[in-house]
C-alpha cells in the first residue's frame, strides 16, 4: 500500500463548506503516481503508456479544511494487461471516501492493451491487498 498525505487548500472547499467532491478524483490520482512510475519511471509524456478504464467514488463523510486527509492505495486485482487499484482518503481517523480505479497498460501507437510484463507485475504484487 502506497499513501500519501494532502492537505485540504482554501480552494478545495465548496459553498457547504465541504471538500469538493471533484477533488477526490485528483488526490486519488496522486495516490496512484507510484504505479505510473512503475510502468514510466521518467513519467516522460512521450513515452506514457497507460489509461484510465475506469474510477469510481464513494463519498462517505464529509470532509473539511484544517485537517491533512491520507490517501491509501493498494491494488485489488492484476489482470493481463489492466489492473485495478482500490483506494481510501481518511481524515481525522475516518474513512471519509473510497473508489476503485482500473488501469490499462497502452500500446497508443497500436491503438490497443499491452501485457503487463512481469518485473511489473511483480511489483503491483506486493502493494495487493
Amino acid at each position: 500500500m502506497f499513501t500519501k498525505v494532502v492537505t485540504p487548500r482554501f480552494g478545495d472547499v465548496d459553498g457547504l463548506r465541504h471538500i469538493n467532491n471533484t477533488m477526490l478524483p485528483v488526490w486519488f490520482e496522486l495516490g496512484r503516481e507510484p504505479f505510473f512510475r512503475y510502468f514510466n519511471p521518467g513519467m516522460r509524456l512521450e513515452n506514457w503508456n497507460l489509461i484510465m478504464a475506469h474510477i469510481d467514488v464513494d463519498f462517505l463523510v464529509p470532509m473539511r479544511l484544517g485537517a491533512d486527509i491520507e490517501i491509501r492505495t493498494a491494488v485489488s486485482r492484476i489482470g493481463s494487461s489492466s489492473f485495478t487499484v482500490h483506494q481510501e482518503a481518511w481524515q481525522n481517523g475516518t474513512l471519509s471516501a473510497e473508489g476503485n480505479a482500473v488501469v490499462v497498460h497502452y500500446d497508443f501507437k497500436a491503438c490497443k492493451p499491452m501485457p503487463i510484463p512481469d518485473a511489473i507485475r511483480a511489483r503491483l504484487e506486493e502493494h495487493s491487498t
